[in-house]
């Protein structure tokens, strides 16, 4: 299989620097990665050689905690990269942005009415995924480490109360899909967070720090949708067939 026959989100969990690229070129790597990359270009009118070229190159940079091979990794150390670097991130950010969204509405809201929706979205995507890492932490994660450390120790894997672990991960994936579908209102309200020729400094931090929550939500979704989650399913599927797993 060449690499244009791969879909996106393959591509990002085989080559964890390729994500820049992607984000470079604005391909959805995390929610919408089931396309190939061949379609995923063609969707967006970006050129196949440019991808190529840029994939080729990128990759030899050290120390990127982002690099790490977590489809090898305990996946435990996993979770906590997760809560320690992207949860803590959403905390982290989501009180600092609304506070700029307040200034921001309030100087410009006029004279760029825009903001205001911007400001109405990014409520309900920092309400959604506050509930969303709540659940996450409380219930799910906690019960894949016990999965995971039954299965290193021989023993029956824990029974949850909602069954396989295929309905959690059903309903925080559904969960992705609506943060990245508001976030994707929000990046065309603000032309792709370009701040207007009269924006002050603030507006600008304002976009700045947008674009920066929207691109840790894309590598926080990706570790979850493309290698925490389907490892998980994984595990408990070889568990409950009595055979190992390398997950």
């Amino acid at each position: 299989m060449t690499i244009t026959e791969k879909t996106v989100s393959e591509i990002a969990t085989e080559n964890p620097h390729s994500v820049r690229v992607f984000e470079t070129l604005g391909i959805d790597y995390c929610c919408g990665g089931k396309r190939t990359l061949s379609d995923a270009c063609a969707g967006l009118n970006v050129p196949m050689e440019r991808v190529l070229e840029l994939l080729a190159t990128v990759g030899q940079e050290a120390g990127d905690a982002e690099s790490i091979g977590w489809n090898k990794a305990a996946l435990s150390d996993l979770i906590a990269h997760i809560v320690t670097k992207h949860h803590g991130f959403v905390r982290q950010e989501t009180p600092r942005l609304d506070a700029l969204l307040t200034k921001v509405v309030s100087r410009h809201g006029t004279t760029h009415p825009e903001v205001r929706q911007i400001a109405s979205l990014f409520e309900a995507v920092s309400q959604e995924m506050s509930t969303h890492m709540l659940k996450e932490e409380q219930v799910l994660f906690p019960h894949i480490e016990r999965m995971e450390l039954a299965a290193r120790d021989h023993k029956q894997p824990p029974a949850a109360f909602f069954g396989s672990v295929k309905r959690p991960v059903a309903n925080m994936v559904a969960d992705h899909d609506d943060a990245g579908a508001v976030l994707a209102q929000m990046r065309e309200l603000s032309t792709g967070y370009a701040p207007p020729s009269d924006a002050c400094p603030t507006f600008r931090a304002l976009y700045q720090g947008l674009e920066d929550y929207e691109h840790d939500l894309h590598r926080h979704v990706h570790l979850e949708n493309n290698i925490l989650f389907p490892r998980a399913i994984a595990m408990e599927r070889e568990e409950a067939s009595g055979t190992s797993c390398d997950c």
